[in-house]
């Protein structure tokens, strides 16, 4: 079988650099997924940072550029992968679409405005060009048996959302939540198969490094009706990191996050006569989640079978920014 040229653009943390760090899940990169996956080539790289140049080159060993279309007519991929500011994705994706490249990755947030977003989904929806967003818990395989838990039904209707984030000592809050708020957005997206709806928010303003906003919504089948009712705490100011999210159902609640896997299930309870109580059931997860892997793999999918739609699009990454801009509606809120 024929190996796939794949391309970079930006070369900074989540393109290479993090793949130095001994404590993450490898790959943890696209350098690192591409060098990984046996169908797959890194052809080059580009980036206007001459340092990042020289550094990516060095360890991948590959040609870089400065200048993306240079690297575009040079190496014609068959899968590039842009992981530069959200300002420049909606441009990047339509040098892609000019250049004929089949499918993209792209970074989150898919853009970092409303009108970026719709215009990066439109060239998915147009094709021939897929665009892919990296919302890695979508292909993470502990989220992935997260949601068949509450597919099956067997914790019966699901009744609420509750989900945490909290990232960084001096970020704005509307900064964490557009940066790695997004994949929070996407994970109660996924799990519960439904659209957010944004109502109303409370707690420290997010234009401020402290404290916490609070994101009240619902979560309807069609963006319609009543809908389930969700809460978002974005916090900052915290010297951790917490992202979790808490789905209650009728009869039981699951709970997952960095580190965390818990499934309660509804039995007896030992505490009062006549009543029930959550005990914790023996579900677990172990093992890599395989999430930058998994995500390479569907990529490599989508570029051998061209009517194929990746489990992670940018009509996802389009939902996401939709509610993003529901909650704060500047057009840039992203600020790097």
């Amino acid at each position: 079988m024929d190996t796939i040229l794949v391309a970079i653009l930006g070369l900074g943390r989540i393109a290479s650099l993090l793949e130095t760090d001994p404590l993450r899940e490898k790959p943890c990169t696209h350098a690192g997924a591409v060098q990984s996956h046996e169908q797959t080539v890194l052809a080059a790289g580009t980036d206007r940072n001459p340092q990042r140049r020289t550094a990516f080159a060095e360890t991948w060993r590959c040609p870089v550029y400065a200048d993306a279309e240079a690297m575009l007519r040079s190496h014609t991929p068959q899968l590039l992968i842009i992981a530069t500011h959200p300002d420049s994705h909606a441009y990047y994706c339509r040098m892609a679409a000019a250049y004929q490249v089949p499918v993209v990755i792209c970074e989150k947030p898919l853009a970092d405005s409303l009108a970026g977003a719709r215009a990066i989904a439109a060239l998915h929806r147009k094709g021939p060009t897929r665009i892919l967003v990296n919302h890695e818990r979508r292909y993470s395989a502990d989220y992935i048996q997260a949601k068949a838990v509450l597919d099956s039904g067997r914790l019966g209707e699901l009744l609420s959302i509750k989900a945490s984030l909290y990232m960084g000592q001096t970020r704005r809050i509307l900064d964490v939540l557009w940066h790695d708020g997004t994949h929070l957005v996407d994970a109660v997206l996924f799990l519960s198969g439904r659209m957010m709806r944004h109502e109303k928010h409370w707690g420290s303003p997010l234009t401020q490094g402290r404290g916490s906003a609070y994101l009240a919504g619902r979560l309807d089948p069609d963006g319609a009706g009543q809908g389930t009712p969700f809460l978002l705490e974005i916090g900052a100011g915290r010297d951790h990191l917490v992202f979790e999210v808490e789905c209650s159902c009728a009869r039981g609640r699951l709970r997952i996050g960095n580190g965390v896997f818990e499934v309660w299930e509804s039995g007896p309870s030992p505490y009062a006569e006549g009543f029930r109580s959550l005990h914790k059931a023996p579900d677990a997860f172990t093992g890599p989640t395989g999430y930058f892997a998994h995500m390479l793999q569907d990529a490599v999918a989508c570029v051998r079978e061209p009517d194929r739609q990746p489990r992670s699009s940018a009509l996802d990454g389009l939902r996401v920014i939709r509610y993003l801009t529901a909650v704060h509606p500047w057009g840039r809120a992203y600020r790097p």
